[in-house]
């Protein structure tokens, strides 16, 4: 089987967040524009990917994103998508690994790994497809129905409103918040609205402090029984300041920033973090997922794999963790899009994988057309 063409596709959806206006409370609009949490966004950006091939049969991919959309769409489109035009899909993972070798002086993170993530996604679920199987299976996971965790945007640093969409995650059942707020009081009011005997709290700060203010925050945060303080220091690679932190007595989680497999490496024999967090479609997609698996229990460090996403790469993070043990969630961002790119979109608590072949995105393709804002074809 042949891939005969690559289509890249990107779309933004507006969003709300349940509440009337978000705050930002001395936030620096340049400095928070590419935070996909920030409290300035309105809209959600997916850059997907439609592989087919020569039989017809398409595969599904999504590659990081966000604010960097724009180059990782030149990437693909320029570079790395017509090094695949013409390979048999059989051959994927050696494919995957000559186009790596060949981008590699572009670095082990950024535009071009990204791009190799999402292609890589969508010929997982052409694999899948051709065996007849969910991608699940095919990796050998366990079925079961995964529960998610509501990852909230941000509120500014606002405790009442922090409080409030606590308290609103929480009526809909979820069981599992993450935040993404910065200063004590906006935490404190999340752990308020729910408490220790209700649910698991956790936060993504986004590397902003210096080891040595991370280290006192997190010795002040200890009281709140987090479950993970995740990318605390600046920049997000300093490992040793990552272990520093550590051992101040909150679990400290990280990697999606980590570059490549061997940023992951590094994380682990530093001994820097209690959960590492790859994301499927910045680190090589599923096959550099499934490597770090493997590193990480050799370590005998938790994943929890990063999903800020609502395209195939969602998808593709519940598949990967059905190899993971049952208490692993996956990631959802808590908001309400202006239409559904597909039903799963309406987020609950709890999902149910599709049964059929693959990877099971089935996306409307009126919504793909109506938000679609560039678009490019490989052939």
């Amino acid at each position: 089987m042949i891939i005969r063409s690559i289509e890249i596709i990107r779309i933004s959806i507006p969003f709300t967040a349940g509440s009337v206006q978000r705050h930002n409370h001395g936030l620096a609009k340049d400095d928070d524009a590419f935070n996909a949490a920030s409290p300035s966004h309105r809209r959600m950006e997916s850059l997907m990917l439609k592989v087919t091939t020569d039989t017809g049969l398409v595969g599904w991919g999504e590659a990081f994103g966000h604010g960097s959309n724009p180059v990782t769409f030149k990437a693909l489109s320029a570079v790395v998508g017509p090094m695949f035009i013409g390979t048999r899909l059989e051959d994927h993972e050696q494919t995957m690994e000559r186009v790596r070798r060949a981008v590699h002086g572009f670095g082990s993170t950024g535009a071009m790994v990204y791009a190799l993530s999402g292609i890589d996604i969508a010929l997982w679920d052409l694999a899948a497809q051709t065996a007849g199987v969910p991608l699940y299976q095919l990796l050998g996971g366990t079925p079961r129905t995964l529960e998610l965790y509501a990852s909230l945007v941000s509120y500014g640093n606002d405790p009442d409103e922090v409080r409030r969409q606590v308290s609103r995650a929480r009526e809909l059942g979820f069981r599992k918040i993450k935040l993404h707020e910065t200063c004590i009081d906006a935490i404190t009011a999340a752990r308020e609205a729910l408490p220790v005997a209700a649910g698991e709290l956790m936060v993504d700060v986004n590397c902003p402090w210096s080891v040595a203010q991370a280290s006192e925050i997190a010795q002040r945060l200890t009281a709140l029984e987090l479950t993970w303080l995740e990318e605390p220091v600046w920049p997000p690679d300093d490992v040793d300041g990552l272990a520093r932190v550590r051992r101040s007595g909150v679990p400290v989680s990280a990697g999606e920033n980590a570059a490549g497999m061997q940023g992951i490496k590094a994380l682990l024999e530093h001994q820097a973090i209690d959960i590492v967090q790859p994301s499927v479609a910045k680190v090589g997609g599923i096959g550099a997922m499934l490597q770090v698996f493997a590193l990480a229990a050799e370590h005998g460090v938790k994943v929890v794999p990063h999903c800020f996403y609502f395209g195939p790469g969602l998808l593709a993070v519940a598949h990967l963790c059905t190899l993971l043990p049952a208490d692993v969630a996956v990631e959802v961002p808590f908001i309400e899009f202006e239409r559904l790119l597909y039903p799963a979109l309406a987020f609950k608590p709890r999902m149910d994988l599709p049964s059929v072949a693959g990877l099971g995105f089935a996306p409307d393709l009126q919504v793909i057309d109506d938000y679609c804002i560039e678009r490019a074809l490989i052939d």
